[in-house]
């Protein structure tokens, strides 16, 4: 039997160069094993095979014949034969040599075409499913994946950073994308999303597949952490437990492929004040106040627990907020309090607002002008019991206000940006700071209030989080509103504590008794 056919070297055995091709001189068997080849190796259906060989021979018929005629062919899907009919008397000689030639074209390109939705079908149910392949090539960023039947690419910004993948060897990944480029089809593959670690898990932890414990949500920052709510529906299984597996066997698997990435493991709750505590791990939250107009989650927490909580680069908070469904906001009790506080004032200050709505908005988690300019006016009219005009000119002014607030805080982190490098330059000219001048000032109080940011405004994908970053205010909301400005006191401005000056004191006094005693034995 002949073997599969190729497109470069496409194998037809019953259209060879016999002339004229009739019922007679054609061999059945050949068109029968032709298509059952075909159904086999490509995955093609058999009508779609026999459809397409009809239709060559009628295209080169009419080539032949004329356009306009009537030619009609019929291949027999048991024995093969074929049977033609021209304006409905049999035609003895089917095509020509010159026709046999257009029939083949015909038949390759509909073969193709079947071909090609075939893969897409079998490819768009994967989407989402993890496979593995051989990388071809993998120069330019752009990495090539022989699947077996297709070759897949893996682009740059789909691997983990930092990762490096060489030809030969094997790779696993999710199937992202699937689309069609002419005959042929496009497989874009991926190792950053976030369902590729739920299949690594699932193949990993029997568990998920027995149903005993489950996946509830998964964020991810590629190549840096990610965060897994698990939940179980056995109260005596550990879901964490489980995923971990004896001495981390399960997690270190896991993390082996991701180029060890770090991934926490935490346990998932309907109630938004238990998950948020857990996304959080390892910081200790000592209360949240949910927001749920906003979608908001005010966590408060201990100042030795603030920069924990927020991670380097707010990268903890930023996750935690993406795993439970909440913008969270992570702050100490006494920062609140002034917050909330510069909130009302701020707000009573706007043409309209009186303190009681003022405080029934705070009350609600508005805490910006950038909030209140994104409030739902008939939510404001109920609330304030204001008309829709008045609620207009509010949004108004809050837009207006919001817009200064931001341009007041890319002006400062500008100006402290700017004494950041003339102290860099300072210190490396062996120079001295002049006396009085301070590496960072504080927020003018008659300038509108505005909710701090971090100050290297870092990207989801360009600024990644670095190790030894930790800044607390990566984790307020973003600039535009009556929030608390950060307290950033330069050390060198400070005057020394008693404490220190005492403990100062007593080093100088040791240090010159020792030099009497030493000056007494010399002498002696």
């Amino acid at each position: 039997m002949p073997g599969p056919p190729r497109f470069g070297q496409f194998f037809c055995p019953f259209l060879d160069d016999r002339t004229p091709y009739t019922a007679t001189t054609m061999n059945p068997q050949d068109i029968l094993r032709y298509v059952d080849s075909l159904h086999r190796e490509k995955n093609i259906d058999k009508e779609l095979v026999f459809a397409a060989i009809e239709s060559a021979f009628q295209t080169a018929a009419r080539r032949q014949f004329g356009e306009e005629a009537d030619v009609r062919v019929q291949l027999d899907r048991e024995s093969g034969k074929i049977e033609a009919e021209l304006e409905g008397e049999p035609l003895a000689d089917l095509i020509g040599r010159i026709g046999a030639q257009t029939a083949k074209q015909v038949i390759i390109q509909k073969v193709k075409e079947a071909e090609r939705d075939s893969l897409m079908a079998e490819y768009r149910e994967q989407v989402g499913e993890i496979v593995s392949g051989i990388i071809g090539r993998a120069d330019g960023g752009v990495a090539t994946v022989n699947l077996g039947n297709v070759e897949a690419i893996l682009p740059r910004s789909e691997q983990i950073p930092g990762e490096s993948l060489h030809a030969g060897e094997r790779v696993r990944a999710v199937v992202f994308e699937v689309r069609a480029t002419g005959n042929r089809v496009r497989v874009v593959l991926s190792r950053t999303r976030p369902q590729f670690v739920q299949r690594l898990f699932e193949q990993e932890i029997p568990e998920l597949g027995e149903e005993i414990i489950s996946i509830k949500s998964i964020s991810r920052e590629p190549g840096y952490r990610s965060k897994v709510a698990v939940s179980t529906v056995d109260a005596q299984v550990d879901p964490i437990a489980v995923c971990v597996g004896y001495r981390g066997g399960r997690i270190k698997a896991v993390r082996e492929e991701l180029a060890g990435e770090h991934i926490d493991v935490v346990r998932y709750s309907e109630d938004p004040e238990v998950l948020i505590p857990n996304a959080l791990q390892p910081a200790v939250v000592e209360q949240v106040l949910l927001c749920d107009m906003i979608g908001r989650a005010i966590v408060l927490v201990q100042e030795d627990q603030l920069s924990l909580a927020i991670g380097r680069r707010g990268q903890n908070v930023r996750l935690a907020s993406k795993l439970c469904g909440w913008d969270i906001e992570i702050m100490t009790g006494s920062e609140l309090e002034e917050q909330i506080e510069r909130a009302v004032t701020g707000f009573s200050q706007i043409e309209g607002i009186t303190e009681e709505v003022a405080q029934s908005l705070v009350e609600q988690g508005y805490l910006s002008y950038d909030d209140l300019s994104v409030i739902e006016p008939d939510l404001f009219m109920e609330m304030s019991g204001l008309s829709e005009e008045e609620v207009d000119r509010i949004v108004e002014q809050a837009e207006a206000m919001a817009e200064e607030a931001e341009q007041a805080a890319a002006e400062e982190r500008r100006a402290r940006k700017e004494r950041e490098q003339i102290q860099r330059e300072a210190e490396a000219a062996g120079i001295a700071e002049p006396e009085g001048q301070t590496p960072e000032s504080a927020t003018p109080e008659s300038a509108p209030p505005a909710d701090s940011a971090d100050d290297s405004e870092p990207s989801d994908s360009a600024d990644q989080p670095t190790e030894g970053d930790e800044s607390p205010s990566a984790a307020t909301a973003e600039a535009g509103g009556p929030t608390a400005e950060s307290e950033e006191a330069s050390a060198a401005t400070e005057p020394p504590s008693a404490e220190a000056a005492e403990k100062e004191g007593s080093e100088g006094e040791a240090a010159e008794g020792s030099e009497a005693e030493s000056a007494a034995s010399e002498k002696s």
